[in-house]
């Protein structure tokens, strides 16, 4: 029964697990180390794609930037160390509220969907094939992380970009397919000239603004 079972979550598409893992989420509060026992080490990648949907809708969540970025970031180290996932005990118990994370986690789905469609197994092996290739792109996925827990949160697209960046990381990896970390790379080097841009004309805006009251 057990093999059965194994086989049939197999089979199913990636959303339909991710909708299965929403649907059995605690009703009230949920925490990064609940969702961490309903995927399990084996899950990871799994758990990634359900912790960046949130932010591939305008959505915003006191907190849930910091606890899920930290949360990718652990994954991609212990996706580099190939060690187990580690995570401190205060952000596994950190508690979030399910009953404003669910229609987040539900609406961000489509983006599953639609990667997932687009995906293709083992398309453009050479960005996925090999050691050094893995380690790059983990090292990529790390960035990732990093960039999505960047202090921007308040600014439009600051969490989405990075967000498509790990989820298509994650589908890439699951799925062997070059395309999808492709897309992810894309995705990480316009989250930095984004970012890079909202820094470079924020320093504008200081220096004038520093100019009109000095004069």
């Amino acid at each position: 029964m057990e093999e059965q079972a194994a086989r049939e979550a197999d089979e199913q598409s990636l959303g339909t697990q991710i909708e299965g893992m929403i649907a059995r989420m605690p009703p009230d509060h949920v925490s990064l180390g609940e969702l961490l026992d309903l995927f399990g080490d084996e899950g990871l990648l799994l758990l990634t794609i359900l912790l960046t949907l949130v932010f591939l809708i305008p959505v915003s969540i006191p907190g849930v930037s910091t606890v899920f970025g930290a949360a990718i970031l652990l994954v991609g180290v212990s996706r580099v160390l190939g060690r187990q996932l580690w995570v401190p005990r205060r952000v596994r118990e950190r508690r979030l509220p399910s009953d404003r994370l669910r229609p987040g986690l539900v609406g961000g789905l489509r983006w599953v969907t639609r990667l997932e469609r687009l995906s293709r197994p083992h398309r453009l092996p050479m960005l996925v094939d090999g050691r050094a290739q893995d380690l790059l792109n983990n090292l990529a996925f790390i960035a990732a992380a990093l960039l999505l827990m960047a202090p921007f949160g308040f600014v439009p697209f600051s969490n989405t970009i990075p967000a498509i960046a790990l989820l298509a990381y994650a589908i890439g990896f699951i799925q062997r397919d070059g395309g999808a970390v492709l897309l992810g790379h894309l995705a990480n080097i316009g989250t930095v000239v984004y970012f890079s841009v909202l820094i470079g004309g924020s320093g504008l805006v200081a220096q004038e603004l520093f100019k009109r009251l000095a004069g």
